[in-house]
């Protein structure tokens, strides 16, 4: 912890002493560089992801690695909850899915069941109503080990292939991440292989009723509605029964459309769609097809899963993607706000590492919706060119132009080709309501959340307000305003309706109203909306009204629940800090005395590193599924804010003039 004297809660940091918290931050953030000058932080979600990489070794047979599967115990084990299961993020609640695949993983590992974490844990998977309340995700899981009948599962045929798109389900119609995962998983739904499984494992003791009696899909997601539900439990019966009689030369042809999907995606050592779920459905969908072991496809797929792990001394677990373009975007605005000749020339050094890994030669999915747009984003992962994102692209865009404008060596900051291209993807990329989805325009086409496959209520990417937000803030810190370009105009319009009624904004890429807020209210004072107006002051006092009694603003993650659709109180953290901070500084609030709490809050809980502790789950995946702990916020964030404090009180107003 920072060694400052105890402040009253009403008293500001003094900025000598703030200087040396801001020097120590950056030092601390310095040491995490990578090759090139770039950052990559470990990214963490819940227990799912390490226990499907247990399970996909084992399905595979692979040789046994007992070191490794015992640090992934370890990691099962320190994250187990006081429930007795496992939550869906720190200190969350109880998950069925996330339990069920954890008890399998550490079962498949050696754990005995008869050790007290693993009888405790069956015991509260029982009382929840066993493994076959699991979600359609587990159940595809268990259906591959032989653990339920393959009729619990909601049939997607791999005809889907075929389907013209105008037709109600296209892929086109769903999500970039639905729709890498959807691919490989609709070959093997339809050949329904079962995984090798040498030891013979099976989990018949997490079910109330026997295994085999588990019929049909029954569940569905909290979202859908009754009538859905009984209108896609009809038709997935249909399915059932005439699935058996489609042609067998449509499904082969469906299937080869499948493989040429995963093939031409298939993203080298990054992996098809970069992210866990889809990468392994891949390498298992090559294995069933036959597709020979040392095939350069399952080589670099298998290695690409890999990649994804975290193995420390003590313990081990597996990443869903990998998030170098975002932690180096927004470290170096960190930097840039330090101000420092080396904070500078570390932030030059990251936007350089960035240039290069702009998507200029690749018309990715979302050309779909939008064919007549050059590519010109930036991806999250170090490659994933069909599936460039809005959030990551914004970012890396005003960091390029911030630096050029603060630059004492123009040689270094080459940046105007990258930017241009990016603005024209950006704006070419705007849906029809105004704002800006993550990876695709106009991906609206509600009524697919309520199919049995989507019980995560997950499967669209339509506009949000805090993707929105950043492109905004993008395109005013580029010159454009309301009164003289249409697109931003519409996004301020959309961006002033999705207001919600307290005066803060839906976060759906992280946790969750300050992180929105915040989005959004940089991007409005970006756009020039005086600091007295009423959208900024309903946002303002709404601020002011959850900030913790210690100073610092926490948000828990079940401020996403389906039935509570506002602000979960929780203990202060250090991103979400920082993020209430800067929209604050953001509406002219620097000299408040929230404001001077907040740093001060932050100075306090600096560790002696510089950085911050932070355990919490800040970041989202799928409100209410899938969460996810960004190892780098709490070391690039605080920092920011700390900086813009002082930077303002010393009357430099331009670091609030910029977009972030």
């Amino acid at each position: 912890m920072n060694d400052l004297s105890p402040l009253r809660q009403d008293e500001a940091i003094p900025l000598e002493a703030l200087e040396g918290s801001i020097a120590s931050a950056t030092e601390g953030l310095l040491a995490h560089r990578k090759d090139g000058g770039h950052f990559c932080f470990e990214l963490e979600a819940d227990a799912t992801i390490p226990a499907e990489y247990v399970l996909m070794r084992h399905f595979r047979a692979e040789p046994v690695d007992a070191e490794l599967e015992r640090k992934i115990g370890v990691y099962l084990r320190r994250i187990q909850g006081a429930h007795h299961g496992w939550p869906l993020f720190h200190n969350g609640e109880f998950n069925i899915s996330a339990s069920v695949k954890a008890y399998f993983a550490l079962k498949m590992i050696g754990d005995d069941i008869d050790a007290p974490h693993m009888v405790a844990a069956r015991e509260a998977i029982l009382a929840y109503g066993g493994a076959a309340k699991a979600n359609v995700f587990t159940k595809i899981l268990l259906a591959l080990y032989g653990q339920v009948p393959w009729r619990a599962v909601p049939t997607m045929p791999v005809e889907i292939m075929l389907l013209p798109k105008w037709f109600p389900f296209h892929l086109s119609k769903v999500s970039y991440w639905a729709r890498t995962v959807i691919v490989p998983l609709l070959v093997l739904q339809t050949l329904k292989p079962l995984a090798k499984n040498p030891l013979g494992v099976n989990i018949r003791e997490l079910f109330v009723v026997p295994p085999e009696e588990v019929k049909t899909w029954q569940n569905g997601g909290e979202h859908q509605s009754p009538f859905w539900k009984r209108f896609f439990g009809g038709l997935d019966v249909a399915l059932k029964i005439a699935e058996p009689h489609f042609p067998k030369n449509s499904q082969e042809k469906a299937i080869a459309k499948a493989v040429e999907f995963v093939d031409e995606r298939l993203n080298g050592e990054d992996g098809l769609g970069a992210i866990f779920p889809a990468m392994v459905n891949a390498l298992e969908m090559y294995d069933v097809l036959g597709v020979p072991a040392d095939d350069p496809r399952v080589v670099i797929a298998r290695h690409s899963i890999e990649k994804l792990l975290v193995v420390k001394e003590d313990e081990a677990y597996c990443q869903p993607c990998l998030s170098p373009i975002w932690d180096t975007a927004l470290a170096s605005h960190a930097l840039l706000e330090v101000g420092s000749e080396e904070a500078d020339r570390a932030a030059e050094d990251a936007l350089n590492w960035l240039t290069p890994h702009q998507v200029l030669d690749v018309q990715g999915d979302w050309a779909e919706a939008r064919p007549d747009v050059r590519p010109g984003g930036w991806a999250f992962q170090y490659a994933n060119a069909h599936y460039p994102d809005l959030d990551d692209t914004a970012v890396v865009v005003m960091g390029m132009d911030r630096a050029k404008a603060r630059a004492t060596d123009p040689s270094r900051v080459q940046f105007d080709p990258a930017i241009a291209r990016a603005r024209e993807w950006v704006e070419g990329l705007q849906s029809k309501d105004g704002g800006w989805g993550a990876f695709d325009a106009d991906n609206t086409h509600h009524y697919l959340n309520h199919i049995p496959f989507a019980d995560h209520g997950a499967l669209l990417d339509p506009p949000t307000a805090d993707v929105s937000a950043r492109c905004v803030s993008m395109l005013a810190q580029l010159g454009e305003t309301v009164e003289t370009s249409t697109s931003m105009k519409r996004g301020v319009d959309y961006l002033l309706k999705e207001q919600e009624a307290d005066g803060s904004w839906f976060g759906r890429w992280g946790v969750n109203y300050v992180y929105g807020t915040w989005s959004v209210m940089c991007a409005l004072n970006a756009a020039g909306l005086p600091h007295d107006s009423e959208p900024m002051r309903r946002a303002v006092n709404w601020l002011l009204s959850i900030q913790n009694p210690d100073g610092g603003w926490g948000e828990d993650c079940d401020s996403y629940k389906l039935d509570y659709r506002g602000y979960e109180p929780a203990p202060s953290a250090a991103s979400q800090t920082a993020w209430a901070v800067l929209a604050l500084q953001a509406a002219g609030e620097n000299d408040s005395p929230a404001v001077a709490r907040g740093v001060a809050w932050l100075a306090q809980n600096q560790r002696d590193d510089g950085l911050w502790p932070e355990d919490t789950f800040t970041g989202g995946g799928f409100p209410r599924v899938f969460y996810l702990r960004y190892h780098g916020y709490a070391k690039f964030f605080p920092l920011w804010a700390m900086a813009r404090y002082r930077n303002l009180k010393r009357g430099n107003s331009g670091h609030v003039a910029y977009g972030m």
